[in-house]
């Protein structure tokens, strides 16, 4: 890895963060060795959402090797540690939680949990956040501190920042980002976009209820089959006619369980969903506006019905601001070709809950390894180590040019 910033024309970047560019390259060179190690202890390791303990563990004693303070959080799953002097106003958020998965990923440091996996790159995002945190450490002193949040969860609904935002760890900062790992770009490049780049992703279970029947006389009962059916294909246009028609909107029925028999109607059925969007206002009002409808299409055909929406996250969307400064980093530390636009995804991100009191972003960090891709939630799926060398330079660099633009706004 090496920097291009000398070959662009003077005052492409701002100076504070050009004077240490050397300085970055070398302290991620020297601290991502440690930081690919322990990413491989942890995939080897997995753990899934709310039984990180041996994943907190692993990253706490790294810190601690370094000479920072990290502090565990009561349950003894999830950390943080401030860096730098005085109140953070900046935080930095990585993951910590593995998925019910069998890894089929052939790798040496495979996972020894049978059924658990690293299967969307939270191994990464911790070792490249440990790596963040020391790399800072080592650059005393910091025009400002940070903290490095390791958040149990991600997978989980509630997820574990939620959590984190209401026991207090979030108080105080007003600006927060974030890595995520992206199979399709390679390592040593970034992915940006302001405004929504992950939606929401909530969802419904509709039971329905009936008389039940007999399937030669369906006139004389409710079928719940054919409510279920209408449900299904009306309800998802209905709730598009509620909306801005430039908005996105997907609502998806995975499940459907009812009756027993081929020629019984059934006297109740059951089924769930998930409903996915980017608009943060549609997203506050979503669950009125679809039990409304739902309601509605049933009793259009005589059945009760009960509507349970159970919140996932809001959708992240990030500030033009914070993407400037990873824009600044990266095309600093790596050059211009590093960094490139970012595609928006209807995956769920629990990241979003930060940015209710704070301006922030998630960034893709290319880790896309050889021959074909392999999206995120496989169970061959991935990461170049490649990608944790960069992503430690340009993480510190742009937690740097925060503090710096955030200490002139202040």
């Amino acid at each position: 890895m090496r920097s291009t910033h000398e070959h662009e024309a003077p005052g492409s970047y701002n100076a504070p963060l050009m004077g240490r560019t050397a300085t970055l390259l070398d302290l991620a060179a020297a601290v991502a060795p440690g930081a690919i190690d322990l990413r491989r202890e942890i995939h080897r390791h997995p753990e899934t959402a709310w039984d990180e303990t041996n994943t907190t563990r692993l990253a706490a004693e790294a810190l601690r090797a370094s000479g920072l303070e990290p502090r565990i959080r009561d349950d003894g799953i999830g950390l943080w540690v401030d860096v730098g002097s005085g109140d953070p106003k900046i935080a930095f958020r990585s993951d910590l939680d593995a998925l019910p998965l069998h890894e089929a990923t052939g790798l040496e440091f495979s996972s020894v949990n049978p059924g658990v996996m690293h299967a969307c790159g939270h191994d990464v995002h911790t070792a490249v956040g440990v790596g963040i945190a020391i790399a800072l450490h080592r650059m005393d002193p910091l025009p400002g501190a940070v903290r490095m949040l390791f958040q149990p969860a991600e997978e989980h609904i509630p997820g574990g920042a939620l959590t984190m935002v209401n026991e207090g760890l979030a108080s105080g900062i007003d600006t927060i980002a974030a890595f995520h790992v992206d199979p399709t770009m390679p390592p040593g490049t970034i992915g940006l976009r302001s405004g929504p780049i992950t939606g929401a992703a909530d969802r419904v279970v509709v039971r329905l209820f009936g008389p039940g029947g007999h399937t030669s006389r369906p006139h004389q009962t409710v079928d719940l089959v054919a409510v279920a059916a209408h449900i299904v294909l009306t309800v998802p246009e209905l709730l598009r006619r509620t909306i801005d028609p430039r908005e996105p909107l997907a609502i998806v029925f995975g499940r459907i369980t009812g009756g027993r028999a081929d020629n019984v109607v059934p006297s109740e059925i059951e089924m769930g969903g998930t409903i996915r969007l980017f608009n943060l206002d549609v997203w506050r009002d979503m669950p009125k506006r679809i039990e409304e409808v739902i309601v509605d299409v049933a009793a259009t055909h005589g059945a009760q019905v009960e509507v349970e929406y159970l919140r996932g996250s809001p959708p992240v969307v990030n500030h033009p601001a914070v993407i400037d400064a990873f824009a600044v980093a990266g095309r600093a530390i790596l050059g211009r070709d590093a960094v490139r636009p970012s595609h928006q995804s209807l995956g769920s991100e629990d990241f979003s809950w930060f940015l209710e009191s704070a301006r922030g972003a998630l960034i893709r960090l290319g880790c896309a390894v050889d021959g074909p891709t392999v999206d995120l939630h496989s169970p061959t799926f991935d990461a170049d180590e490649q990608c944790i060398e960069p992503g430690i330079a340009i993480g510190a660099g742009a937690i740097l040019e925060l503090m710096q633009v955030g200490a002139l706004e202040r």
